[in-house]
């Protein structure tokens, strides 16, 4: 593992200053192998057992392309963002009555429970960012909502945002 060089010279003994005898060095060298070996296999080792975070993602049950559903209007709520990422919610037959995304969560906790067969559905403007899709998800998530459903306006849903103003 190591080694130790000793130098040989005639006498072994120098004269140094004030006549003091001097020592030779000795030379050591360390074989660095068995190091270098295990830092690789604590590397190896803690790279096989280290678990990774997985990602995090939402899962998405699409229904079948013909598949109809039919749910009373009074279990759902139906939440308008427009192109200028204004929200507009509707409980069942109630009209358009605009809302701050502030109070989102809030609104879908009270809907939820007060009725725990309530379904959300949001209709998002076809010209509206991507973001307030994103956020009305995580907030869904976040609201512990499982059922709701995302679609694009239509025109008359268009229209009836523009009469709420």
């Amino acid at each position: 593992m190591s080694d130790v060089a000793v130098a040989e010279s005639g006498s072994g003994k120098r004269h140094g200053v004030l006549g003091r005898v001097k020592k030779a060095r000795v030379g050591v060298r360390v074989d660095m192998t068995p190091m270098v070996d295990i830092a690789f296999l604590l590397l190896i080792f803690f790279m096989v057992t280290t678990v990774f975070r997985r990602p995090l993602a939402m899962e998405v049950n699409m229904p079948e392309p013909d598949a109809r559903v039919e749910v009373p209007e009074s279990n759902v709520m139906t939440i308008f963002v427009d192109k200028d990422e204004s929200l507009f919610v509707r409980q069942g037959t109630q009209p358009l009555q605009p809302m701050a995304w502030g109070d989102l969560r809030a609104t879908f906790e009270a809907g939820n429970a007060a009725n725990p067969d309530l379904i959300i559905l949001v209709k998002i403007h076809r010209e509206a960012r991507y973001e307030p899709m994103v956020d009305m998800m995580d907030t869904l998530e976040d609201a512990k909502m499982q059922r709701f459903s995302l679609i694009e306006m239509k025109e008359a849903d268009v229209a009836a945002v523009e009469a709420a103003r």
